[in-house]
């Protein structure tokens, strides 16, 4: 990982992401750990299949998940999706990325406190992810326990109005 100093963090689109680069990231165990939901294997396929469900947020709603790049090299994919009338964010990054989840959430919140389409942010995750004091730090409240595609999740809530 880089000097914080030298981190230029940016936001590009999935299309842009070599998809042996997606396949990688997404087939490691330590990713998988904490997603209830990645029940299947990555490959070719399902990659075409998870950019294009992407792709299609965007196209829909005029915002969705970006590829991440720290210093041009892709460390991870997230962003905001339109979830009924919510906007839920999540982020999933490369392991030897894990540590850049404070400042790309940092980013994208800014982001979502200057778009007007986003009175506020939720978060789901699952009861694996026992460190949630940044999101305490960020102001979150945690709304309870939801179901979500057969899957238990904490929701918390992020106002940005």
């Amino acid at each position: 990982m880089t000097n914080k100093t030298e981190r230029k963090l940016t936001f590009a689109r999935l299309p842009d992401i070599s998809p042996d680069e997606i396949i990688a990231h997404m087939s490691d165990e330590r990713v998988a750990e904490h997603m209830p939901l990645l029940t299947f294997k990555w490959d070719r396929d399902r990659v075409t299949e998870f950019v294009a469900a992407k792709e299609e947020c965007w196209r829909r709603d005029g915002l969705g998940h970006w590829a991440i790049l720290c210093n041009d090299s892709y460390v991870g994919w997230g962003g905001f999706q339109k979830e009924g009338d919510e906007w839920d964010y999540g982020l999933v990054l490369k392991p030897n990325s894990f540590g850049l989840g404070k400042a790309i959430s940092r980013k994208a919140i800014e982001f979502a406190i200057a778009d007007e389409r986003i009175p506020f942010v939720t978060f789901l995750l699952p009861p694996s992810r026992k460190n949630l004091g940044g999101l305490a730090r960020l102001g979150a409240r945690f709304v309870g326990e939801i179901d979500y595609e057969g899957a238990k999740f904490l929701k918390y809530r992020l106002d940005t109005e």
